[in-house]
């Protein structure tokens, strides 16, 4: 008897533990996207801002905006896929959600705003 009663309570954590498995994403947007800009304060004075998203697969990623080499701020967000637009949050910020798509370009993959406007391209 006990070795039936040993027999089905393995049986029952093998079940269990497959059973809680996190599916697999492989969401083309997970990685690691930036955008430069370059701003002239004056001829000789050059200001570099570096913003950039780290998308992972559990929806969720982290911003970092840096001033040449120094990091200015940084976050965690959230995004979301719906039909090809990707919906990114910053909770706990006062920064607006970005919703953008992907598009694909000579210069590589991009993230693309409603209005056009590129986002960020992927490194």
């Amino acid at each position: 008897m006990k070795k039936l009663f040993s027999f089905l309570a393995i049986i029952a954590i093998v079940l269990a533990s497959n059973c809680s498995r996190i599916p697999e994403n492989n969401d083309p947007v997970i990685g690691i996207w930036y955008r430069v800009d370059v701003i002239n304060s004056s001829e000789t004075n050059k200001q570099t801002i570096r913003q950039e998203w780290i998308f992972n697969d559990v929806y969720l990623g982290r911003y970092q905006k840096y001033n040449g080499s120094h990091l200015d701020f940084k976050t965690d967000f959230s995004w979301i896929e719906d039909d090809g637009v990707y919906t990114i949050s910053y909770p706990g910020t006062d920064m607006i959600n970005d919703i953008v798509s992907m598009k694909e370009s000579p210069e590589g993959m991009l993230l693309e705003d409603v209005k056009g406007a590129i986002l960020a391209k992927r490194e």
